[in-house]
């Protein structure tokens, strides 16, 4: 019991090279479990280890940049000329390579760039009258970059009108009046939501 009692202040050194716990105390049991200790730590440093992350020669990859570009221009061209089936397949092909940039690149520069591409191809389904997909891409836009796009939050808006989902889409534009302020396109989508509420309430009566 006194044992159990007992703390005793060992001094122990961490090499700084190696990280070796050492000890100059004379106490075999001591030394037999620092021994088994650093043994561990060898053998844990040893392991092959793929997932882990290795460090980048250059933050980001200037050639992936200049792609995740020209595919949205291209996309962007496309949608000019009223081609909006091959403007989306440019816009998903930008995604598919911003997405899967390397996890040490910067997320915020992920962000920027999907919150652009997810806002025009958003507006491409609405061309053709997509409206669950482009909603669902001006939603990810959204989520990329929430203030300073008013765009994706109005885009979102005007498909959950045209499905019909009128106080979902109120609430939307609430949300994105809140975030974005006084934005003309979202005030005057809100005053057309609650106009086609109002007439809905009467019909109804």
């Amino acid at each position: 019991m006194s044992d159990l009692e007992t703390f005793t202040l060992l001094p122990l050194k961490l090499d700084p090279q190696s990280k070796e716990v050492s000890s100059p105390s004379a106490s075999r049991a001591l030394a037999a479990e620092l021994e088994a200790l650093n043994a561990l730590h060898r053998s844990l440093r040893g392991l092959d280890a793929p997932h882990v992350v290795p460090p980048p020669p250059v933050p980001v990859n200037p050639k992936r940049s200049a792609n995740v570009t020209k595919l949205r221009e291209s996309g962007n061209a496309e949608y000019r000329k009223g081609r909006y089936a091959e403007a989306i397949r440019f816009y998903g092909l930008g995604l598919q390579m911003a997405l899967t940039r390397p996890a040490w690149e910067p997320s915020q520069l992920v962000r920027e760039e999907v919150q652009l591409i997810y806002s025009n191809r958003a507006q491409a389904h609405m061309q053709l009258q997509n409206w669950p997909e482009a909603a669902a891409d001006a939603e990810a836009s959204v989520e990329a970059k929430r203030q300073g796009n008013a765009k994706a939050w109005f885009r979102r808006g005007k498909c959950l009108v045209e499905m019909g989902r009128l106080e979902e889409a109120k609430e939307w534009v609430g949300k994105g009046l809140e975030v974005e302020g006084e934005e003309k396109e979202l005030m005057e989508l809100l005053k057309e939501i609650e106009t086609k509420l109002g007439e809905a309430k009467a019909t109804e009566v």
